[in-house]
């Protein structure tokens, strides 16, 4: 029961009533079209944007390649290493790449290790150092919440449409009312006298 006068309470605005204005009507076709934006265009923005970063993440791992890198000098917080993070210290490695050219440079490491240790590097298709792609685990993580963002930007930017709207109506009803007051004030005022 008390759903059904929720229901027709809600659809006031469309009804023919001497108290509806313009301003409503436009309100309720504002507010249908922001329900169907958020229910079929924020799952499909969601979905999109899930695939769009699985896809990323699973390009990011086909351009990538491992190889096993030489440490060229000990890794000790006493040499002329430039960078340490948490226990790493940026050192010189040597790898050859698969077409047998022979690359150097500078990656992170375990402080401590010394000369010769081998340790896995990323390479890109130039042979360049890059860092480690994604796993399958962290690329679905990603794609999980890039749909989610992604949904949520959506619904987001229709209630913020909505709701800017509103306050546009919300003028115009508040002045179409000021002027229909000024014009029975004058009124009343005629007929006192």
């Amino acid at each position: 029961m008390r759903t059904g006068t929720t229901i027709r309470r809600s659809l006031w605005r469309w009804r023919r009533n001497p108290l509806r204005r313009r301003e409503d009507v436009l309100e309720a076709w504002i507010l249908l079209i922001v329900w169907l934006v958020i229910a079929l265009v924020g799952p499909v923005a969601g979905v999109l944007g899930a695939h769009t970063s699985a896809h990323s993440a699973a390009q990011r791992r086909a351009e990538r390649h491992s190889a096993t890198a030489t440490l060229v000098s000990d890794a000790s917080s006493s040499s002329l290493s430039t960078g340490t993070t948490g226990g790493r210290i940026d050192a010189t490695v040597r790898w050859t790449a698969p077409d047998g050219t022979r690359h150097s440079g500078k990656i992170p490491v375990d402080e401590g290790m010394k000369a010769g240790s081998r340790v896995t590097v990323w390479t890109d298709r130039q042979n360049h150092l890059t860092t480690t792609p994604p796993t399958a685990t962290q690329a679905g993580v990603d794609a999980a919440f890039m749909g989610a963002a992604s949904s949520f930007a959506v619904v987001t930017a229709a209630a913020a449409g909505y709701y800017g709207a509103r306050i546009v109506l919300n003028r115009r009803r508040r002045a179409a009312w000021e002027h229909e007051w000024q014009d029975i004030g004058s009124q009343w005022g005629r007929a006192a006298s």
